[in-house]
């Protein structure tokens, strides 16, 4: 019986262990692409590298999101004791909207005073927001109510004012696409303030 437990135990890490493997490397050819879209300069001198500072800092911004994304799939699934079919759905659903980041991205930076472009950009922030919802969600529920990751959310304010902040830049991005940027690059600033919880419950464990 023991031996059966173990054994149980053992393929549900191994699953989720697998699914997370598959996000890591989903997140790395996202960079990569990202990468790969970079131009050198048209020139050596300074003044041809200040016309690719808006590809730069898009990049930049883009992949600090993506490295935000990452930081927190690692942390959430570290939470995770089984993966069922409802969350594996729920993490390619994530994975692709992620995957957009790119696309988005290189027009944004060849369009930086465009309201289109900004309007994309956020638009595609916002759907991993969501995405990263049900996600939890979709955790929630197969763990139950008092799972230790309903526990350490709690509030989640971070989680709660990304996506109206998202989609304020979207809306703001007809405006001013400098106003939409600014919101952008603000909720990245305020994912980037380290969040202990998770660490902190399993020091307490």
């Amino acid at each position: 019986m023991d031996h059966e437990a173990r054994g149980g135990a053992g393929r549900r890490r191994m699953d989720r262990d697998r699914l997370a493997a598959f996000s890591d490397g989903v997140l790395a050819i996202i960079i990569t692409v990202m990468v790969l879209e970079l131009k050198t300069p048209s020139g050596p001198e300074l003044a041809a590298l200040s016309a690719s500072l808006p590809t730069l800092a898009g990049y930049v911004l883009s992949f600090l999101y993506v490295a935000i994304y990452w930081n927190n799939h690692h942390h959430l699934f570290q939470l995770v004791e089984r993966v069922n079919g409802t969350i594996l759905w729920a993490n390619i659903h994530l994975l692709f909207w992620l995957s957009l980041i790119p696309f988005a991205t290189g027009w944004l930076g060849e369009y930086p005073r465009a309201s289109g472009p900004a309007a994309l950009y956020g638009f595609v922030l916002l759907m991993p927001a969501i995405a990263w919802k049900i996600a939890q969600a979709a955790i929630i529920h197969a763990q139950g109510p008092d799972s230790p990751l309903a526990t350490v959310l709690g509030r989640d304010i971070k989680g709660k004012i990304s996506p109206p902040l998202y989609l304020a830049g979207l809306v703001l991005a007809f405006v001013s696409p400098w106003i939409a940027d600014g919101l952008y690059a603000l909720v990245a600033l305020l994912w980037c303030v380290p969040d202990r919880r998770i660490e902190a419950l399993f020091d307490g464990r």
